[in-house]
């Protein structure tokens, strides 16, 4: 059985002890909280209740398609066994708590079953946001995600790290690639300078050099932020853009192109995870691997696809010129190298994970824009 948050209403206890937690995050230890969830959705073998969650509506790819893929895919498989009719799904589509608890609420136990965003955890998660210190690698979202899930089965490090949080990675997510939405006009990088920008936590790093000032947020944030005058643009991805309506407010759409992006992951409590016997684990992770692969296709035809419907609705286009995205490239140090001596420092395997990433991308026949690896072995980049 399914439970839509939209239509179903929260019961009234859980409702108080999740605003509680909201108020006193800080004040209550995660062992707490932990016990008083469970005591909330508490279900043995045979009597199972999942809850789901995002920290963002259904208008997104990796969001639509937990709704309309993974969760009843899941149930029709799960049908054909013993646990038939025994599993409770509830769903929350961006209203069970805010982005910027995406980790936190699956962690605590907010929710058994969650998308969790990487980019806005770069210390917790640093070996997860690899791809944003990569700018200009590939457009190619289909080809980095699938690259990306097999790193976590080939390098035990990706796993333990969302383990260490108390949470288990079933597949990566991903958008497409990130273009400039802006409320002036942008024939160079010169214009970038002393303009402040929207670049959520480990994508700040891709204005460095440019001049532009770094403001943190989330794409449904990102209107406010705009329309008030506490940006002046964004480095975001067009199929956010679109549904966000943020043309609306900032019209200029530069495509620069500087790549699609691991941006977070659908995972699991790791608590919750050890209660559910082995078959149901086994086809959560074989549908969050076949979810992983429609939400990237999905992303890439949702890209064409907004580009067309701004263009409809009066959002002015350019494309930077390849002599200004060079100047944006060598405006940037060495970041693979950076990367690799933060991590290695440690006694993480940054150096190998950076090499298996760029050459599971070759492998894939992406020809990156800039070659990182080669750049540390070299001890040479872009600035």
């Amino acid at each position: 059985m399914i439970i839509d948050s939209d239509t179903e209403s929260v019961s009234v206890s859980i409702g108080y002890l999740l605003k509680f937690i909201r108020e006193h995050m800080r004040q209550l230890s995660i062992l707490l909280i932990a016990s008083a969830i469970s005591c909330l959705v508490l279900a043995d073998s045979k009597n199972i209740s999942l809850t789901v969650a995002t920290t963002h509506p259904a208008t997104v790819p990796w969001t639509a398609l937990i709704r309309d893929y993974f969760i009843p895919e899941c149930e029709r498989r799960i049908s054909l066994t013993e646990y038939k009719n025994s599993i409770t799904w509830t769903a929350h589509y961006g209203n069970l708590y805010r982005w910027k608890d995406s980790l936190n609420g699956v962690q605590i136990g907010l929710s058994d079953v969650g998308w969790v965003g990487s980019v806005w955890e770069s210390s917790r998660l640093p070996l997860q946001n690899i791809t944003y210190d990569l700018p200009f690698i590939t457009n190619d979202l289909v080809a980095l995600i699938e690259v990306v899930n097999q790193l976590h089965v080939q390098i035990p490090e990706l796993a333990s790290s969302w383990r260490n949080n108390n949470v288990e990675f079933l597949a990566a997510t991903g958008t497409d690639t990130y273009h400039l939405v802006t409320d002036f006009p942008v024939d160079t990088i010169d214009d970038l300078k002393g303009k402040r920008i929207l670049a959520p936590g480990a994508a700040s790093i891709w204005l460095k050099g440019t001049g532009a000032i770094a403001v943190n947020g989330a794409l449904t944030s990102y209107y406010t932020q705009l329309k008030t005058g506490a940006a002046d643009g964004a480095v975001t991805i067009l199929t956010g853009a679109y549904p966000f309506k943020l043309h609306e407010v900032a019209p200029y759409i530069t495509l620069v192109g500087v790549g699609a992006q691991s941006v977070g992951a659908l995972t699991v409590n790791s608590d919750r995870w050890k209660t559910l016997p082995d078959e149901i684990k086994e086809i959560l992770k074989e549908v969050a691997l076949e979810y992983s692969r429609l939400s990237s296709q999905a992303g890439m035809q949702l890209y064409l696809t907004a580009v067309q419907k701004l263009k409809e609705e009066g959002a002015f286009f350019s494309t930077l010129n390849e002599r200004e995205k060079l100047r944006w490239i060598e405006g940037l140090p060495l970041l693979s190298q950076q990367w690799v001596d933060r991590y290695q420092a440690m006694g993480l395997p940054a150096k190998r994970i950076l090499f298996d990433l760029m050459d599971g991308l070759r492998s894939k026949g992406v020809t990156p824009t800039f070659d990182w690896d080669k750049a540390v072995l070299n001890q040479t980049g872009p600035n």
